[in-house]
């Protein structure tokens, strides 16, 4: 992880570091470490900027267990090819899990992952953002 043999404190996810905290934590890991951290950033980044993928793992921030697809369609204005695709995006990323039952009709239901579950203070830091500052027409 660094080049000395004492790994740096890390802090938790919900612990909210200043800029100069981050900038510290981030120059503590070693090129190859800092490389992959980075890389994984901007294939976070990259997923979450494709449409609609933040207001799919915002209803799951504050839903209260699964979510099937007709709770996000009705929750969500998303055309349903495109929640289909996100949805198997957010699958394939490994943060949210996919469950089908042998019934009939069909149900599925997606639940997220620990991974989707340590992003969701984000979606609390934004509506915090929100309820103080407005951005501009």
């Amino acid at each position: 992880m660094t080049g000395s043999s004492d790994p740096p404190d890390i802090p938790g996810l919900s612990a909210g570091l200043s800029r100069e905290e981050a900038v510290a934590l981030r120059e503590s890991f070693d090129d190859e470490e800092r490389e992959r951290i980075d890389r994984t950033v901007a294939e976070l980044l990259d997923l979450l900027g494709k449409t609609h993928t933040m207001a799919v793992l915002s209803a799951f921030a504050f839903a209260e267990g699964p979510l099937r697809f007709s709770d996000l369609e009705s929750e969500l204005d998303v055309p349903p090819n495109t929640l289909s695709t996100r949805l198997r995006d957010l699958t394939d990323a490994g943060l949210l899990d996919r469950r089908a039952y042998d019934e009939v009709p069909p149900r599925v239901e997606y639940t997220p992952t620990e991974p989707a579950e340590s992003l969701f203070p984000v979606f609390g830091h934004l509506h915090h953002w929100a309820i103080e500052y407005e951005l501009s027409p």
